[in-house]
């Protein structure tokens, strides 16, 4: 003969002291599940400057693969497994050295063993080798969507997939936009100011598990051309895409900017 099991009777009231344990589990279990989250998977992160214009915008709220190159302890620098270093063209936020308190976010331009050399305009050079670097022409408000900007026939024939529509922001006219290429096959944005430009020069070794980086915005950006390297140990992880984007000037969501990857 089996027994069968006695239902439970959905009458009888928990105590105060049981509704505010079952409430504090799930408490429990949200902030573990978000400990996990944000310090071992992604992390959320809103550029705060224009030092990464024109591939980030002030307002971008993209997001941090943490478990890109390696797990780290949250809120530590001690690593429990690398997975690999960062490579030149990835766009990572870190630690700032001189400040650890303060997230960083640049594009790496040179890993360990690199020779970088910076000359007059703002050349770069790789191990001896220049950066090609292409310029383009914005010729102004795209009629059709005037939260981005129209390029001309020439440049939209030349500029790789993926670059072709050119965000909306301020100021746009005082510089002169280009195409870098790292390695002959990573394709992003740069640019220079036309009328203030820092023509920052000088040859950097980077030294083991050190990295070289810069900003977009060549001539408003404080990176490794004024304070040196990035230590392997700074990295949170790999900037990979956009998941909102907001112009508190003008007052709305740059909804052509959601799911776009960072290139």
């Amino acid at each position: 003969m089996f027994f069968k099991k006695k239902p439970k009777d959905t009458n009888i009231k928990k105590t105060t002291f049981e509704l505010v344990a079952e409430y504090v589990q799930a408490l429990v279990y949200a902030i573990g599940l978000a400990v996990v989250i944000r310090g071992f998977l992604f992390e959320p992160f809103q550029i705060p400057s224009e030092s990464m214009v024109p591939t980030l915008l002030i307002g971008d709220q993209i997001f941090v693969v943490r478990y890109q190159y390696g797990l780290r302890i949250p809120m530590t620098k001690i690593w429990l497994a690398e997975f690999g270093d960062p490579k030149r063209g990835d766009v990572v936020v870190f630690t700032y050295p001189e400040d650890e308190s303060v997230n960083f976010i640049k594009r790496v331009v040179g890993i360990p063993g690199d020779t970088v050399t910076i000359k007059e305009g703002g050349r770069v050079f790789l191990n001896g080798t220049e950066v090609i670097q292409k310029d383009f022409t914005v010729e102004g408000l795209d009629p059709e969507n005037t939260r981005r900007l129209l390029l001309s026939k020439e440049s939209q024939a030349r500029l790789p997939d993926g670059l072709k529509e050119f965000p909306y922001y301020r100021h746009y006219k005082d510089f002169q936009q280009k195409i870098e290429t790292l390695d002959g096959e990573h394709y992003h944005y740069v640019q220079r100011s036309k009328d203030m430009p820092i023509n920052k020069e000088g040859t950097w070794v980077v030294p083991p598990r050190k990295f070289f980086v810069m900003g977009d915005n060549r001539d408003q950006s404080q990176d490794s051309r004024f304070w040196d390297y990035v230590p392997r140990e700074n990295m949170k992880g790999k900037a990979v895409v956009i998941w909102l984007s907001l112009d508190n000037v003008r007052g709305w969501v740059r909804w052509g900017r959601f799911g776009r990857s960072i290139l």
